[in-house]
């Protein structure tokens, strides 16, 4: 049987671990695409956009609504990436452990 005192430097070290995992999960930039690539969207890991790109033919004031369902999707490819990543890193810092009630992101 395992010590009170053990268990907490274990939990301690995890949470050290998660913290910095997840750190470096916020700075990583990920691009979700859609359109065949005449649409991209860039977040980082906190899920903030920083950068959209639209290819100038899908510019046109008629057809607003293709252009709008192209961002969205690229959007979700990029969040999809993200969640991806951040599970990732927190399986790897917690050595593959399911931790019941940590929600993600942050």
């Amino acid at each position: 049987m395992m010590n009170i005192q053990g268990i907490m430097k274990q939990a301690q070290m995890m949470q050290k671990k998660m913290e910095e995992a997840q750190e470096k999960a916020a700075q990583e930039e990920v691009c979700g695409t859609s359109g065949g690539g005449m649409v991209s969207v860039t977040l980082n890991g906190k899920f903030e956009m920083k950068k959209i790109m639209l290819d100038k033919s899908l510019i046109n004031a008629d057809e607003t609504d293709i252009l709008e369902d192209l961002i969205m999707a690229a959007y979700n490819d990029a969040k999809t990436k993200v969640e991806s990543n951040l599970n990732n890193a927190i399986s790897s810092a917690t050595g593959g452990i399911n931790i019941p009630g940590l929600k993600l992101p942050f």
